[in-house]
């Protein structure tokens, strides 16, 4: 087998692969600072205090991500800052966490703007929650740090 075709697979997969993925930003006691490139030398934007905010993973650089917050802010933050755990952030309003993945299903909680919640599991349309002891279904649309076709299993 030539090198040509042994690279082939590794080019197809790396050409299918999806060029973003979602992290959440681990915040340590200092803050987690974004800065407005890939490295200590340039300035700092913005400085995270909240633990386990989602953010996605839009280009990597040496030890450094760029990332996107739900709000859209783009920069640069340390790889050794972010953790591979899966968190979301509810969107605008007030949300229904419910018994089951069904638009009339019971709510357990209500769930304010904000919140940051842990993904157990995503199937379809919608995602299996959990925040501060309360379990339940939330609609994908509700919230942000998941792709819209994104499975994840428990």
């Amino acid at each position: 087998m030539t090198l040509k075709h042994r690279l082939l697979p590794l080019l197809l997969a790396a050409a299918l692969a999806p060029a973003v993925a979602h992290a959440d930003l681990a915040v340590t006691t200092q803050g987690v600072n974004m800065r407005a490139g890939p490295g200590e030398t340039y300035p700092i934007m913005w400085t995270y205090q909240r633990a386990g905010l989602p953010v996605e993973i839009i280009e990597e650089f040496d030890i450094w991500r760029r990332i996107r917050d739900h709000d859209g802010v783009v920069g640069w933050v340390k790889s050794t800052l972010l953790v591979g755990k899966r968190n979301v952030i509810v969107r605008d309003s007030q949300r229904p966490l419910r018994a089951s993945a069904e638009a009339g299903a019971k709510p357990v909680a209500l769930v304010d703007p904000g919140v940051i919640l842990k993904v157990l599991e995503c199937s379809g349309d919608w995602c299996r929650l959990e925040v501060q002891g309360y379990k339940g279904w939330m609609m994908k649309t509700e919230f942000w740090g998941v792709y819209p076709q994104e499975m994840l299993e428990d």
